[in-house]
């Protein structure tokens, strides 16, 4: 089923983001589906921000590899902890006007639309996210935290005080996960039809999926290796190795963004 782009009014839609979209449609298994400047506009928008995300996220990796080499080189401990922790608020401070921007855009988005479509739905975290990938998000960070605060019961403060820092950029990046998950989980369904329901909900799984990638997971406690006790570098190498089989064989066993976004919505 094919329907007509609807006006455009906002700024004008670039070739390169209706020409994206309509690949995102076709990986989606909605190829039939007309891309509008209104869904080239919602995916530029996130394209964007998930760029932004990952710059902070990279800004809070080497914020953290900083601020352990100063309290790894004999500065006072207090104050690169403090700078961390100043840092970390400042990236939770922009992800939430990252957050805002793209709330923006799906509220203008939506206020261009000439009706809404009949059976909307606002999917809850088990249609969006599902237990499996759940399950998977609690377990990493679970193990990186605990990798982390097992070098605390070393002795020696040149290892403690790194393990510090570690521990507080897990708990910052733990904080900016939350955060665009209650964004992703809280803002309204934009959608006229069932083909825009369904790319609604299409964006909100993949973003969902993207979200539980432990990147910072996996990168943060590589700050350690070297200085930590040898039991501790191999307990980081099989954490790493485990939770990369257990990522890639979550991605393949479980069923496509397009078939959750349809089972989502036959439930409603």
């Amino acid at each position: 089923m094919t329907r007509e782009p609807l006006p455009d009014t906002g700024p004008p839609t670039r070739t390169t983001d209706l020409r994206m979209a309509g690949e995102w449609l076709a990986r989606h298994d909605l190829a039939d589906t007309h891309p509008t400047p209104l869904l080239a506009s919602r995916l530029a928008v996130r394209r964007r921000a998930r760029l932004a995300t990952y710059v902070i996220l990279a800004a809070l990796i080497i914020v953290s590899a900083l601020a352990a080499t100063s309290a790894f080189g004999g500065l006072q401990p207090h104050r690169p902890l403090l700078a961390l922790a100043a840092s970390v608020a400042g990236l939770l401070l922009t992800q939430s006007l990252i957050d805002r921007w793209v709330r923006r855009v799906d509220q203008r988005a939506g206020a261009t639309l000439s009706r809404r479509a009949a059976h909307t739905i606002q999917p809850g975290w088990q249609a969006v996210l599902g237990r499996p990938y759940a399950v998977f998000a609690v377990a990493t960070f679970a193990g990186a935290l605990v990798l982390a605060a097992s070098v605390l019961a070393v002795p020696d403060p040149a290892v403690r005080q790194p393990a510090v820092v570690v521990l507080i950029g897990l708990l910052g990046a733990t904080a900016i996960t939350a955060l665009q998950l209650r964004h992703l989980l809280s803002f309204p369904v934009v959608a006229e039809d069932e083909e825009s329901l369904a790319a609604d909900v299409i964006m909100r799984v993949e973003d969902a999926r993207e979200l539980t990638t432990p990147n910072v997971q996996w990168s943060l406690p590589v700050v350690l290796v070297g200085t930590a006790p040898g039991w501790w570098n191999a307990a980081a190498v099989a954490y790493l190795l485990l939770s990369l089989a257990a990522c890639v064989a979550l991605h393949a066993r479980t069923p496509s963004c397009a078939t959750v976004a349809r089972r989502a919505m036959s439930v409603r």
